[in-house]
């Protein structure tokens, strides 16, 4: 009976601990950014706006 109440515990134990270490990973785990996009230079000569036009 004292085998049965310590493996009880010790799995109990166990379990706590590593979720507590999971918790702690996905709190300290760094969240990754979504990529900016840049924005593009204004067209300067009446042919890159033409282009930049047709573009979009």
């Amino acid at each position: 009976m004292q085998d049965y109440k310590l493996k009880l515990i010790l799995t109990l134990l166990s379990g706590i601990v590593f979720a507590f270490i999971f918790v702690l990973l996905a709190f300290v785990s760094p969240i990754q950014k979504t990529p900016t996009y840049q924005v593009s230079d204004k067209p300067k000569s009446t042919l890159e706006k033409i282009s930049h036009a047709a573009k979009n």
